[in-house]
Order: C-alpha cells, then sequence, then structure tokens
C-alpha cells in the first residue's frame, strides 16, 4: 500500500487555495459592496477551498442602527465609558439554517463569541467538547462530525474597535496547520471589516445626499407657493431652481414654452424673487396693441404729440422704472418695434413719441413667446440683434404633459377656487383625478383651469365620477376616424405675406364672422386672425371693439 502524502504548511496545493480564496473575494467585492453577497460568498468559500466550515460573521446590535463611521469620532474616554461588551447575534452565515441563525444570541460576554467580542482577543478552542464556555448554542454538538472539533473566533474591527466576531469550525486533525488558517481569518476578518465601514460610510452619505435633496426640495417647493406656482415635478422644479438662480442679475430672461404653461406666473416669480420686488411690475400684451399704437403705448407721449394727445403720458418702461417690465407675445411685435425696443435694451433710455429727450430708465425685461424666434429670425420677422439680446437667460416652461404627477394638485387648487368663487360644493372622484392625469391637455394649465370651471359650473353632482368627466374633456381626435376631405386634399401655400399689409378697417368684420373663426380654429386668435387676413393685434382689437374681448376662447 502506498504511503499516504502529508500536506504542510509549504504545500503549493494549500497556497493555490488561499490565492483563489482571496482572489475571489476581491472580485466580489469590486462588484458589489452588498454584505449580504460578499461576506455570504466569503464564507462559502472558507468551506469549499480551506475545509472551515459553518463560517458566520456576528455583530454586535449597534451595527446597522449607527454609522460605523461615527466610531472614528469617538474619543478614546468616550470610547471607555461606552457599554463593556454590547448583546450580539449572527447576521451572515454559510452551512447554518435559519433556524441556527437565529439561535445564535449571545448576551454581552456570553460564550466565546461574546468574550472575543468583549476582550478584542482572538480564541481558539482546540476541543470544543473541552471547553466549559463553548455554549454550541447555534448547533447542536450532535450535528457536528464525531472528530475532535475546533472552534477559531477572531475579532472584527472598524477604527479599532471591536464590531463583530468571524468565527467558524474546524476538524482538529487535518493535515494542514492550523496556524495558516488562523493567519487567513485574520485577513479576512479585516477585511469583512473594511466592507462593512465602507458600506456604511456609502449609506451615510447616501443619507445626507438625500437629505440635502430633500432641504432642497422643500426650498423650491416654498419658493414656488411663495410665488403661486403649484406643483412639484421635476421638470417644473427645474425651471423654478433656474429662475432662482438668475434672480438677482439684470439680464434679460426669455420664458418659452406652449400656450398656457403660465408664463405670466413665471415672469411675477422673477421679479418678486429678485431685489426689485417692490417695485413695479408691468405685463405687456404684444399681441394685443394695434401697431399703430405700439410706440406710445411703449414709450408714453408728449401733450401734441398727435390729435388727442391733451396731456402728456408715461408708457410702460417709464411706469415700470427701477421694476420689471413683461413683454408676453413678444414674437408679435412688428419690425419697426424691434429696433427701438433693442435700442432701449442697450442704452437704457427712451424717448417719448414727440419728445426730444431722452429719458433714462432702469428696467429689467422679461420676455415670453410660443412661437420659435430662432426660426423667425431666419424668416426675417424678427431682429437677429433683438433676439440675441433677449435670449440671455431662456428658460423654458414645462407642458402640463410632462408635469403629470402636477395635475392632481392643479385640478384641486382650480376646483378649490371655482367653488368659492361660485358658492360650489363639487368634488372630484379618484377615478375622475385619475382620468384628469390620463388627458393630453395640449391646452396646458389653461386648458385645465377652464375645464375644472366649466365642470363646477355645469356638474349636477357633488361628486363627479370619472365617466361624468369625460363629458366636460376636450374630444381628441379619434385616430380611426378618416381626416376631413380638406386634410387628403389641402389647400395650395398661401402667398407670401406682403411687405405693407393692406389697410382694413376696424369694422371690416362683423362679430359673427370673428367668432366662428375662433370655433373654427379652437380658440387659437392667431390662427383664427391668419385666416381672416388679419394680424393677431387686429383681431385682438377688433373682439374688443365689439365686446367680445372677455370670450372664453379655449
Amino acid at each position: 500500500m502506498a504511503p499516504t502524502t502529508t500536506k504542510t504548511a509549504s504545500d503549493p496545493q494549500w497556497r493555490a487555495q488561499e490565492l483563489l480564496l482571496m482572489s475571489e473575494v476581491m472580485r466580489l467585492v469590486g462588484k458589489s459592496l452588498a454584505p449580504e453577497i460578499v461576506l455570504r460568498e466569503m464564507l462559502h468559500l472558507m468551506s469549499e477551498l480551506l475545509g472551515l466550515n459553518r463560517g458566520r460573521i456576528v455583530l454586535a446590535d449597534f451595527v446597522g442602527d449607527i454609522a460605523l463611521q461615527g466610531l472614528a469620532d469617538r474619543k478614546p474616554a468616550e470610547r471607555a465609558a461606552a457599554a463593556p461588551a454590547p448583546a450580539s447575534a449572527i447576521r451572515y452565515a454559510y452551512g447554518l439554517t435559519k433556524t441556527e441563525m437565529a439561535r445564535g444570541r449571545y448576551g454581552p460576554g456570553e460564550g466565546i463569541t461574546g468574550r472575543v467580542l468583549a476582550t478584542a482577543q482572538p480564541i481558539i478552542v482546540q476541543d470544543i467538547d473541552a471547553e466549559p464556555q463553548f455554549l454550541a448554542r447555534a448547533v447542536a454538538r450532535a450535528q457536528l462530525p464525531p472528530d475532535t472539533v475546533a472552534f477559531i473566533a477572531l475579532p472584527i474591527e472598524v477604527n479599532r474597535e471591536v464590531i463583530g466576531v468571524l468565527a467558524c469550525h474546524r476538524i482538529r486533525s487535518r493535515d494542514r496547520q492550523l496556524a495558516d488558517d488562523v493567519a487567513v481569518l485574520k485577513i479576512l476578518a479585516t477585511l469583512a471589516g473594511q466592507l462593512l465601514q465602507l458600506q456604511a460610510l456609502v449609506a451615510d452619505k447616501t443619507r445626507a445626499l438625500e437629505a440635502r435633496n430633500q432641504l432642497l426640495s422643500r426650498a423650491l417647493e416654498t419658493a414656488a407657493a411663495r410665488y403661486g406656482i403649484i406643483g412639484t415635478s421635476p421638470a417644473l422644479l427645474q425651471a423654478l431652481s433656474e429662475l432662482e438662480r438668475v434672480s438677482e442679475a439684470t439680464a434679460s430672461v426669455l420664458l418659452l414654452g406652449e400656450s398656457g404653461t403660465g408664463k405670466e406666473l413665471f415672469a411675477r416669480a422673477v421679479h418678486l424673487s429678485s431685489q426689485r420686488r417692490d417695485q413695479p411690475f408691468i405685463k405687456v400684451n404684444c399681441a394685443a396693441i394695434p401697431d399703430t399704437l405700439f410706440e406710445s403705448e411703449l414709450f408714453g407721449y408728449e401733450r401734441g404729440a398727435f390729435t388727442g394727445a391733451q396731456t402728456a403720458r408715461a408708457g410702460w418702461f417709464e411706469q415700470a422704472d427701477r421694476g420689471t417690465i413683461f413683454l408676453d407675445e413678444i414674437g408679435e411685435m412688428p419690425l419697426a418695434m424691434q429696433t427701438k425696443l433693442l435700442r432701449t435694451l442697450q442704452e437704457g433710455t427712451i424717448v417719448r413719441l414727440g419728445g426730444k429727450r431722452e429719458v433714462r430708465v432702469a428696467v429689467r425685461v422679461v420676455a415670453a413667446t410660443n412661437r420659435d424666434l430662432a426660426q423667425d429670425v431666419l424668416a426675417g420677422t424678427f431682429r437677429r440683434d433683438l433676439f440675441y439680446r433677449l435670449n440671455v437667460i431662456p428658460i423654458r416652461l414645462p407642458s402640463l404633459r410632462e408635469r403629470r404627477q402636477d395635475i392632481r394638485a392643479l385640478a384641486l387648487h382650480f376646483l378649490s377656487r371655482t367653488n368659492q368663487a361660485n358658492q360650489r360644493n363639487v368634488s372630484l372622484a379618484p377615478a375622475a383625478l385619475a382620468r384628469l392625469e390620463q388627458h393630453a391637455w395640449p391646452g396646458n394649465i389653461r386648458e385645465l383651469g377652464n375645464v375644472i370651471e366649466r365642470l363646477v359650473l355645469l356638474t349636477d353632482s357633488a361628486m363627479v365620477s370619472g365617466d361624468e368627466l369625460e363629458r366636460f374633456l376636450p374630444q381628441a381626435q379619434d385616430p380611426d376616424t378618416p381626416p376631413p376631405a380638406a386634410a387628403l386634399h389641402p389647400a395650395p401655400p398661401a402667398p407670401a405675406r406682403p411687405l405693407v399689409r393692406d389697410y382694413q378697417a376696424a369694422q371690416s368684420h362683423p362679430a359673427a364672422q370673428l367668432q366662428q373663426a375662433l370655433k373654427d380654429h379652437g380658440g387659437n386668435q392667431s390662427r383664427a386672425a391668419q385666416s381672416l387676413g388679419l394680424t393677431v393685434r387686429q383681431f385682438s382689437y377688433r373682439l374688443k371693439k365689439m365686446g367680445l374681448h372677455n370670450v372664453d376662447t379655449l
């Protein structure tokens, strides 16, 4: 019979096993910092490669309740004053059932595990049957091999303070030196401590970032509430954050976005968040001013400047001196006025109509448009230099489709306001609120507000259900419905707009024709005006002259 070869401490096979264990553990650490993954697999490899069975990591009860890196901030005197030996429990194991792990709880200083945790000294039990302090609590002795079983327990430290114990069983009579196993276990215990500390550091940083994000979100929400802007969606908070960052600047702000996204509210927020908040805020709708009145409206006029100018009048820019002027629908401003506005922005002065002296004004300009001004520049309908002057700080306002999580809050706000204004008590069922969140809202916040107002005034129910809400929602085009003949045979393109528009008397179109144009184009004044050969300003002027300027166009 061939003699049995005995493996010694210098046996290359054992060294290869140790290196394989270390490389696999480090590979796991490189892929994940989760202790439940790395530490359990480390205990598995200890068993498979080195024969160190039923490995377990016991952690003090305070681990997980406080950040581990906080131990580094405690002075030696504080450590001495701390509880001398905490209770502990098995947190990670391999080769133990859940029931056996649950039994692995140790009081302060109790058993071999408790002593290691209390004294910070490793303990090697050569024979568990001969050691009265060995409790055999997790695994009954009858469940272990009949051979002599050793037990190795080493402290796990973080910043020189013991937080746990790495322990395992080992058959005593083996062809491998016990000291070699202890050396490997010391390395693994150190690695376990560093991994736990690193995880705690990451968790603490994550908590700090989450807390900071919550503070910033609350600050933005507070700012939004102060400005009357409702919502907490990321897109809205991003726009508010940009607004806050430029609030103290004097550069022009250009608000971009679809119609009905709340540009006037944002313009007022720019004013309220600045040092000019106690000064005038003047809003001007450029689409509602006739071409012939633009200059006198913006810059004022002197007495006798034109027939009927019995007294001098300060224009909107003078009235906004030291404050903010909001130029809404800036894309509708005629080219001649664009030149004069550019001069005012560059030099900070205005000249009244019929006047000869310059008047200095300190005004911050906030402009807004739902048009693509860059395209208008290319088309020659908007001055390039004015576009660059206004586009210093562009802020894009999100559409309601990008703020679906705000729809519920906005709907309830409009509902409360309309109920109070009309002495009603209408509520929305959860299904109705969910349906509002699903709607496309091409008209954005303005359309939502109109739907809620219409619902409150026309419903007979105290609680509006999802089904009843449907009759108040604008109906979208059914994709299965064939398009109208006009869509199948589109009209030829309209001729280019003449450089000089033909004169049109204020009574050129009857009220019924204006209303029908609005109806045909879904309340869009720009398209309605275009269909009648009018500018938006001319169209709005005729509505106003005929007493139709308050008509709800949505």
